[in-house]
């Protein structure tokens, strides 16, 4: 036997024998956990149904539009129902169930993210149309659908929002993060957003988990919607849980670089926060907020 073959023999076994020794990063004999590229490709079959004529495939022609529309949602539908069904065998929630109320459930939720579609799509016509009135570069909303990256971060996360509130695990976080990679753009499934959000150049964006987002806000590239602290447990392990991201009303501006930390944090209606604050405390209604550093030069020689 060749020297290199036996040489990868040995790291096989030496890789085998990891498995046992650093477990809890092993799925071995578990049950299977759903794959990002099939959650991506129903992902790809939303924006399809969502922006056809953007995404996807070419549309057909309007009178063949519902059978576009049916071959489609069928497709979403069994791929859902397979997705949520790995999603929540892995659940603790369903890990005392029988198999049939775990499918039973699964094929529930597909259906009841399949029936929201009609209004995902009015909120995201409504956010896209926020998109071309607030940038005054824009010069269409084709321009604003095609070439924005916010437009595919917020309709992820309005898709990934309504399987999050059916409590289905992984599925939402995996939508997210697949958005986040493609945009830049991180936003939670559980943060609760209101009508017309734009999101400008939107590169940097995080919003967290309980974050509260009104109707009519603005926010820029950079901006951070955090957490301010994490209490623990007696034991060290961090406190999971409760409202820890900041909430703002309606007709809010946020602009570049902004922090804003807190779960008790408010920012009130028709406030504007200036670029690269530091908030970690509330802010009144109708209150422009700040910062402005005096900058010292002095020379660099000696």
């Amino acid at each position: 036997m060749p020297i290199i073959a036996k040489n990868l023999i040995k790291i096989s076994g030496e890789i085998v024998a990891t498995y046992d020794k650093y477990g809890g990063i092993n799925r071995i004999d578990g049950s299977n956990l759903p794959t990002v590229s099939n959650v991506v490709e129903i992902l790809d079959d939303f924006m399809q149904i969502l922006l056809p004529g953007y995404f996807g495939e070419r549309v057909p022609a309007r009178s063949n539009m519902l059978f576009f529309v049916q071959r489609t949602i069928d497709t979403l539908f069994l791929k859902c129902m397979d997705e949520f069904t790995r999603a929540c065998r892995f659940s603790c929630k369903f890990q005392d169930s029988s198999e049939e109320a775990c499918e039973k459930f699964a094929e529930e939720s597909a259906l009841k993210i399949a029936e929201a579609i009609p209004e995902i799509r009015q909120m995201l016509k409504m956010d896209i149309r926020a998109g071309y009135e607030g940038d005054p570069a824009a010069e269409s909303t084709e321009e604003v659908i095609l070439c924005y990256p916010f437009v595919y971060a917020i309709a992820t996360h309005r898709i990934a929002h309504e399987i999050y509130k059916m409590e289905i695990p992984l599925i939402p976080r995996i939508m997210s993060e697949w958005a986040h990679r493609r945009t830049g753009v991180d936003i939670h499934p559980g943060a609760r957003i209101g009508k017309r959000f734009f999101i400008d150049h939107a590169t940097g964006v995080v919003i967290g988990e309980t974050t509260e987002i009104g109707d009519d806000v603005k926010v820029y590239q950079g901006v951070t919607l955090g957490a301010l602290s994490f209490p623990k447990n007696p034991d060290g392990s961090i406190v999971k849980g409760g409202k820890r991201h900041p909430t703002l009303k309606d007709r809010v501006t946020i602009y570049a670089g902004a922090t804003i930390l807190g779960g008790e944090t408010i920012i009130g209606e028709d406030s504007v926060i200036g670029a690269n604050t530091w908030i970690t405390s509330s802010v009144p209604p109708k209150t422009l907020v700040t910062f402005q550093e005096q900058q010292k030069y002095r020379s660099l020689e000696r």
